[in-house]
């Protein structure tokens, strides 16, 4: 299934590239475009060029370039078909898909997700509702309220209340015309009793993905008022996964983290969906939290889209430490660098007291948003965290105790990206435990043996293949003026095809330049997207995209048509009237067969075709 030209066009002609790229990168506008400071790099002198014509863009300083639809790919990290349906929400147009004819099921599953997630927004709209509005859900506003959150922190987190009677949202949901198979397979009610809530008397924490649709609830136990918490019901409890919800894949307050994730390169990890809120209150606004388990790959994966480095905010208990372990091992294994915060360090004069450790929501409810803001700050590298636990778990300073220690880090060791990364964390762990540097190589080698066989690890850090640089040739300045003004394509596709056929195009890049724009045009010529996905070549695709930017090929494309035209048809004239020259003087000899006339006749002709063009250049 794929989303239609239709839409892709219709999305195209509508957006403004500008406002979208604005709301990434502040724009200033000098000439006919839009400059500012590139997200993909750092810098101080503006070099990111934004052409709202043909609403390109390109960076003059580490040379990404595209179009709106492969900026917004880029910045959220989402697929073509993603980042098209999220555009057309903003542009509200309707999105069409191709081939829902011929797969019943994939048009089913598509319109059912778009139900679900309309559904899961209206109850969360309902739940935020109950806890603003209503009697029953002033205790958990008080209790929010009470933990040093916000107004502002409740509406941008969309908090809510579910009612206790546990028939009330079925009711509700079915008086909207919901029907009740439907309700029954959405993950809001009880399997066994699918009019029965699966949530009630609870204070909802709406988990939205990345492009901050709801897909799902966290769900934190109160009492009620003049009841006592028997600790009988789950502290927490969640959503149960369903077509657009996978615990695993997504982390909580993505959506509201991802933008200073993306600016800082880091993002703070904590333990539940309070800390995290804690966090945003007190500033830190790249915070996240996994969704009921332990940090998993795929969710290392989806932060190593925008971030370098994860700070780690887990409980100081032995559960907490142990999930710290697991999620820095998590973080190298996926190309993240991990530190560790202390929270409570650093606020009295007992800090350093294990007594004192507290976790992010009981810092902001105690001493407010700005000791949590230090408090955060105070981190140690992963490195650094990790012998200080083995030297907690093991008595280091006997033989037995240095073995477990230094074998407590050899998978740290293992997750390392290159072997330069290995040996030098080698060298520190033999330095942190004092023995030799021998010893914990032979030591490492023998735990790297899996079934006899030692195992392979392939560098990730082996240098690129070398890109020969784009040239700029004749032919290649003729087709960079036509793909940088498409439109023109289809009339001068026949004068192309005379001038230049394709089997005389000597320099291959202008070959595949050639190729993309028949292919585009046989495909209905569907948009920019489409052609310039159709250059396979990476060095190629930024050399037309930094042409385009610098507007070269702007000015009169007309004018460049033609006289880039004259130009090669001179060329190819001349190169033909040498090989005349050289085929006349070998029929002199009698080596050919080709008549003496016929080849005279040809130079005349050329000889006038070269004269033509000379004098109309004139």
């Amino acid at each position: 299934m794929r989303i239609s030209e239709i839409t892709v066009k219709e999305v195209n002609d509508k957006l403004d590239a500008v406002t979208v790229v604005n709301e990434y990168v502040r724009l200033e506008k000098r000439g006919g475009r839009f400059w500012g400071c590139c997200p993909f790099h750092n810098e101080k002198t503006a070099s990111f060029t934004v052409d709202p014509e043909r609403k390109l863009y390109y960076c003059f300083g580490c040379h990404k370039g595209g179009t709106v639809i492969s900026f917004i790919m880029e910045m959220e990290k989402l697929s073509f078909p993603e980042a098209v349906e999220t555009l057309a929400k903003r542009s509200g147009v309707e999105v069409i898909y191709d081939g829902f004819r011929d797969n019943k099921e994939e048009r089913e599953n598509a319109v059912r997700k778009e139900e679900l997630y309309d559904l899961y927004q209206r109850v969360a709209g309902s739940f935020h509702h109950w806890l603003m509005k209503t009697g029953e859900g002033k205790p958990a506003l008080d209790y929010i309220v009470n933990r040093g959150v916000s107004g502002e922190l409740i509406e941008r987190f969309r908090l809510g209340y579910t009612p206790r009677d546990r028939s009330w949202l079925f009711a509700f949901l079915s008086g909207k015309g919901y029907s009740p198979e439907f309700l029954a397979a959405s993950g809001l009610f009880s399997p066994k009793y699918p009019r029965s809530s699966f949530f009630s008397g609870r204070l909802m924490f709406p988990i939205a993905d990345r492009q901050g649709r709801t897909v799902a609830f966290g769900a934190r136990f109160l009492a009620a008022p003049g009841e006592e918490d028997t600790g009988e019901s789950p502290k927490y409890i969640n959503s149960l996964e369903s077509g657009i919800y996978k615990k695993g894949q997504t982390l909580f307050a993505i959506d509201q983290a991802k933008a200073e994730i993306r600016r800082t390169k880091e993002a703070y990890l904590a333990e539940g969906y309070m800390d995290v809120i804690a966090l945003h209150q007190a500033g830190i606004t790249n915070a996240v939290a996994p969704l009921g388990t332990a940090f998993t790959e795929d969710q290392a994966k989806l932060l190593r889209q925008w971030a370098d480095r994860v700070i780690l905010l887990f409980d100081a208990d032995k559960a907490g430490q142990d999930a710290v372990v697991k999620a820095i091992l998590t973080c190298r294994k996926n190309g993240l660098s991990a530190s560790v915060a202390v929270p409570g360090r650093g606020l009295s004069e007992d800090s350093a007291s294990p007594s004192f450790f507290k976790d992010p929501a009981d810092i902001l409810k105690e001493k407010g948003p700005l000791a949590l803001q230090k408090s955060a700050k105070c981190c140690i590298i992963d490195f650094e965290y990790l012998v200080s636990r083995a030297r907690v778990l093991f008595d280091s300073s006997g033989a037995e105790g240095k073995a477990k220690a230094v074998n407590f880090m050899f998978p740290y060791v293992e997750a390392m990206d290159s072997e330069v990364s290995k040996n030098t964390c080698i060298e520190d762990i033999a330095d942190a435990f004092g023995v030799e540097r021998q010893a914990v190589q032979a030591d490492f080698r023998q735990y790297g043996r899996t079934d006899g066989q030692k195992r392979v690890t392939v560098p990730k850090d082996a240098p690129p293949p070398q890109v020969k640089p784009v040239r700029m040739s004749d032919e290649l300045f003729l087709l960079t003026a036509v793909l940088v003004n498409p439109d023109w394509y289809p009339k001068l596709r026949a004068s192309l095809s005379s001038v230049l056929p394709i089997e005389e195009i000597d320099d291959p890049r202008a070959k595949e330049l050639f190729i993309a724009l028949e292919e585009w045009f046989r495909n209905d010529a569907p948009g920019m997207d489409d052609l310039l996905a159709r250059i396979q070549d990476e060095a190629l695709h930024n050399f037309v995209l930094e042409q385009a930017a610098s507007q070269a090929f702007s000015r009169n494309p007309e004018l460049l048509f033609g006289e880039s035209m004259k130009r090669i048809q001179q060329k190819r004239l001349e190169r033909r009237q040498t090989e005349i020259i050289r085929e006349i003087e070998t029929q002199k000899r009698g080596d050919t067969s080709r008549g003496l006339e016929d080849l005279l006749a040809e130079k005349v002709y050329i000889d006038a075709e070269l004269r033509r063009l000379k004098e109309a250049n004139q």
